[in-house]
């Protein structure tokens, strides 16, 4: 029998202007932050924003923004609550915070039936944050979501770095657009990772130092607001479309 979801996923979405996947080859970099802080900042400047966490190894976007107590009302299908101005979705919501070890064709599964369940309405943007690397997940949502693009985040590490570089030949390769690449918790100026993602033929949009006050302000919105981090990764968030 032919699986009906994956049909259902594309009118799902069809009220959604633009979908950006936040990712990073490896665990770590700040990926989360940046997904949470992106739909924070399109929700600020008056954008109709979503936010869906799809990192199912890890999620975290729920302890970044404080989200407790919220849960997405049922009504042919699923209702994102609202928290912060976004509309907020989560594999938390049903797994209820415990682990979730999925393999193979049962994360395939879950997240088909998230994307198929989901009713986003009209959004300007919906952000996805995605597992790290280049596991089932990510050629799932590549599969599923026509018109994805992709942000990618990693840090000055030459570690990190590498499976980037191995992601952003991935993404060339499948022809997914790739917005461009953020350097996070950056300590000194350096041109190592602008030099490699030039070379790789992506565009750097620019840096986020470390911030050491970063980690009082997660779970509260208003503190993280307030952050060096957060007035650094708006200049940048400033320049995505």
């Amino acid at each position: 029998m032919t699986d009906p979801r994956p049909g259902l996923i594309g009118r799902r979405l069809e009220g959604v202007d633009g979908i950006i996947a936040v990712s990073s080859g490896k665990g770590g970099v700040g990926k989360s932050m940046v997904a949470s802080t992106l739909a924070l900042h399109l929700a600020e400047k008056g954008h109709s924003v979503g936010l869906l966490d799809l990192d199912f190894t890890s999620p975290a976007t729920h302890v970044i923004l404080g989200i407790d107590g919220l849960f997405p009302e049922e009504e042919y299908g699923i209702i994102p609550p609202v928290t912060h101005g976004i509309n907020y979705m989560s594999i938390t919501f049903f797994a209820l915070d415990k682990p979730t070890p999925l393999r193979g064709a049962d994360v395939s599964d879950a997240i088909t039936e998230l994307l198929a369940i989901t009713r986003w309405g009209d959004l300007d943007r919906l952000i996805i944050d995605m597992p790290p690397g280049l596991g089932d997940a990510t050629l799932d949502v590549i599969r599923f979501i026509e018109g994805i693009r992709f942000l990618v985040v990693t840090t000055p590490s030459k570690v990190a770095y590498e499976t980037v570089r191995k992601q952003l030949a991935l993404l060339k390769k499948l022809q997914i657009p790739i917005i461009g690449v953020v350097e996070n918790m950056t300590r000194e100026p350096t041109d190592y990772v602008s030099l490699k993602v030039e070379n790789d033929g992506a565009q750097y949009l620019g840096a986020i130092g470390y911030d050491e006050r970063l980690e009082e302000s997660i779970g509260d919105e208003a503190r993280l607001k307030e952050t060096k981090f957060y007035a650094e990764a708006s200049k940048l968030y400033s320049k995505i479309n």
